[in-house]
């Protein structure tokens, strides 16, 4: 028999956990109750598991990696939801190419890094 995985699910640290649950929400992400306290975050075909606690050091050194098809759009987006939002520590970059590649890049509130690239 060949094993197979359905569903990987990466558990993402939260420093204040009502913020950073606002912020995914208005990303676009549904949250939905998890267990133990946790939720999961949906989007399209990706998923992760926000939860309730915080190593400075995790958190910042946490990326996660989205391929989209429109790296400005997002931008645009994660520009006005941080603009817009009480996330005084969420930041963004402007996007940039390297190669063929655009790519984004866009912190939440406790510092993990997201990675959007097409």
């Amino acid at each position: 028999m060949k094993s197979t995985i359905r569903e990987l699910v990466v558990y993402v640290p939260a420093e204040n956990f009502a913020v950073s649950k606002s912020f995914y929400a208005a990303l676009g992400f549904e949250l939905t109750e998890g267990w133990g306290g946790t939720f999961d975050c949906r989007l399209g075909g990706a998923v992760f598991r926000l939860q309730n606690y915080y190593v400075k050091d995790w958190a910042e050194n946490f990326m996660m990696k989205f391929d989209v098809d429109d790296v400005q759009a997002w931008h645009e987006h994660a520009k006005q939801v941080i603009d817009d939002g009480d996330y005084s520590n969420a930041r963004y970059d402007e996007p940039e190419m390297i190669g063929d590649t655009q790519i984004c890049h866009v912190w939440d509130p406790c510092g993990v890094l997201l990675i959007f690239i097409s």
